[in-house]
């Protein structure tokens, strides 16, 4: 390892520094993986640490205090490599934090440890995943791909290959399990959500059936394990008891719209649904779409009730709450990235100062153009979603570590994200319909 030995004079007391991953560097079709040794203050400045090492066909090049370790073979098992350009599809964390999941669009499915930040491995899926998500257990990694597959990926034996689990015929936009971990939620291209045993996943509990488009995302409620949310390209957000696959609520989001509103007839479904377990507040991101719509969830009356509609000068790239502190709001503008929206008076806005969020927007406006200029995310739901994008062109992505969200959002297909006028971080609510049409399954 670099900086943990070298050209040292006589008497050189050696630092015993841990290594640590800092950084992971995918470049081209070959494999990049870069490391840094920590704790060795001179080892970082010594030129004569620089090093070649080749083991087969695995290249490892250090320098100073990082290695940088890559593949010199074009094909891997006789088939040929996989051209993608490397975005980030798809990521998570686990329930207690422990560990961070990705997938690119290169097929690969990397594995982190959280405290600290460790890359665990890095493992081959069949085909491009399109989301992914950890049991409660944090023992297995589920991931969906675009065939309709769902793949378990064991935590504890980071190396193992994949194991199939179950199947749709067709593509998978989204799972979940429960908290429990009985049960796998599925939801489909073709209007279908399914709810699978997770010991027997050939043994099918039930189907939850209502939506008339595609079901982008579904989210089970923590607190309330036997209640699903769910949201579609039916332009509808769906209150579900999914052991039964009884719908229990129906919102028709086109009714919290102004008429003058330019999305008005467009198609368009949920990126992001997300959950504060503190006051069971319901928050809808939706592909394309600079709003957030607020609800709360009346578990005893089995409902959802609309509150608020965060109207946004910028495009929103993706939401998260964070219990005790707020709603986080990722959005397409360098100078005022990241928003925290706190309750006052019963309305959601943005909060005017907060230390946590200069802290970190200052990180993101320094590595920018990780977002700039990028197809931020997998794919964008309106019109025809079997042309899932082809990533950019651009042939190297950094993968940071640490951001907050989950995974990032929907983008238009070939469309980079404008930079729209500048933006002051305001945040207001739309004068929405305060009675919106609600249906009751009959």
């Amino acid at each position: 390892m670099p900086g943990a030995s070298g050209a040292a004079g006589a008497g050189r007391a050696r630092h015993p520094a841990a290594p640590f991953v800092t950084s992971l560097h995918v470049a081209g079709r070959k494999w990049l993986w870069a490391a840094h040794v920590g704790g060795g203050a001179a080892g970082g400045r010594m030129a004569s640490s620089a090093g070649l090492a080749l083991c087969g066909q695995t290249l490892v090049v250090r320098g100073g205090s990082r290695f940088l370790a890559t593949s010199t073979a074009s094909r891997e098992d006789g088939q040929p490599a996989d051209k993608g350009s490397d975005t980030v599809l798809a990521s998570t964390f686990s329930k207690s934090g422990t560990y961070f999941a990705l997938t690119d669009d290169s097929k690969r499915l990397i594995l982190f440890r959280t405290k600290p930040w460790q890359c665990l491995s890095v493992r081959t899926v069949v085909r491009r995943c399109t989301a992914l998500t950890f049991t409660a257990s944090e023992e297995k990694l589920l991931v969906a791909d675009k065939s309709g597959d769902v793949y378990s990926f064991s935590v504890l034996e980071p190396q193992g290959c994949g194991k199939l689990e179950l199947g749709h015929l067709s593509m998978l936009l989204d799972v979940a399990v429960s908290p429990d971990d009985c049960y796998v939620l599925t939801a489909d291209r073709d209007e279908k959500i399914r709810v699978s045993w997770a010991a027997a996943p050939h043994s099918i509990e039930s189907f939850c059936l209502g939506h008339t488009e595609f079901v982008s995302r579904i989210f089970v409620v923590p607190d309330h394990p036997e209640l699903l949310l769910s949201a579609s390209g039916d332009r509808t957000l769906r209150l579900w008891e999914y052991r039964s696959g009884r719908e229990l609520h129906c919102c028709h989001l086109t009714s919290l719209q102004e008429p003058a509103e330019p999305w008005g007839d467009e198609r368009f479904a949920a990126s992001r649904i997300t959950y504060r377990s503190q006051d069971g507040c319901v928050a809808l991101l939706c592909d394309c779409i600079p709003a957030v719509y607020v609800f709360q969830l009346d578990a005893a009356r089995q409902q959802l009730v609309y509150r608020q509609r965060l109207t946004f000068r910028h495009r929103v790239w993706d939401i998260a709450f964070e219990e005790g502190r707020g709603l986080w709001v990722l959005q397409d503008h360098r100078e005022a990235p990241l928003v925290l929206c706190r309750p006052v008076g019963g309305q959601w806005q943005a909060a005017p100062e907060d230390a946590a969020v200069e802290k970190v927007s200052t990180h993101l406006r320094g590595n920018w153009a990780m977002l700039e200029g990028k197809n931020v995310g997998a794919a964008c739901f309106r019109g025809d979603i079997q042309n899932w994008p082809r990533p950019g062109a651009d042939p190297r992505l950094r993968y940071t570590v640490g951001s907050r969200f989950s995974e990032q959002g929907y983008g238009k297909r070939g469309v980079r994200p404008c930079p729209l006028q500048k933006a002051s971080g305001w945040l207001g609510h739309g004068g929405a319909d305060p009675h919106p049409h609600w249906e009751r399954p009959v």
